[in-house]
C-alpha cells in the first residue's frame, strides 16, 4: 500500500515554482536540468500537458525502480517517503530541490535519474 501511495504521489499534477520555456529538446532528458525544465513547465506553455505527463511518467519509473531494487536486492533505501505521501508532494519535492540547486552545475548536469533520486531523498531521507 505504501508503494502505491507514493506512485500515486509522483504521478499527480505539478505546481511549478519557476517558469521555464520548454523545448522539445528537453524531452531527451540528458541532464537533471532537462528534467527540471520539463517538470516545471508553466501552465501558459503550449507543451505543458505533454511535459507534465512526461515528467510524471519519468518520476514514476524512477521511484518504481528504486522500490523494486531495494526490496528485491535488500539494498539500502535512498528515499523513505511517508505512507501518506501524495503525488503532488513527490513531484514538488523534485522541483523544489532542483530550483534550489540551479547554480550547482555538477548536480544539474548529472543524469536525470540521479537528480530525481536526490530531490526525493532530500525531502524524505532515510535515517
Amino acid at each position: 500500500m505504501r508503494k502505491l501511495l507514493f506512485f500515486a504521489a509522483v504521478s499527480a499534477g505539478l505546481w511549478p515554482t519557476l517558469a521555464h520555456a520548454t523545448d522539445t529538446a528537453n524531452f531527451t532528458l540528458k541532464t537533471t536540468e532537462d528534467l527540471y525544465v520539463v517538470c516545471s513547465t508553466p501552465s501558459t506553455d503550449p507543451l505543458r500537458s505533454v511535459a507534465i505527463n512526461f515528467c510524471e511518467g519519468y518520476l514514476l519509473g524512477t521511484v518504481g525502480y528504486h522500490n523494486a531494487i531495494t526490496d528485491r536486492e535488500h539494498l539500502r533505501r535512498l528515499i523513505c517517503y511517508p505512507q501518506d505521501a501524495t503525488r503532488d508532494q513527490g513531484i514538488q519535492a523534485f522541483v523544489d530541490w532542483a530550483a534550489s540547486h540551479q547554480q550547482d552545475r555538477k548536480f544539474m548536469n548529472d543524469p536525470p535519474v540521479v537528480g530525481a533520486v536526490r530531490g526525493l531523498a532530500a525531502k524524505w531521507p532515510c535515517k
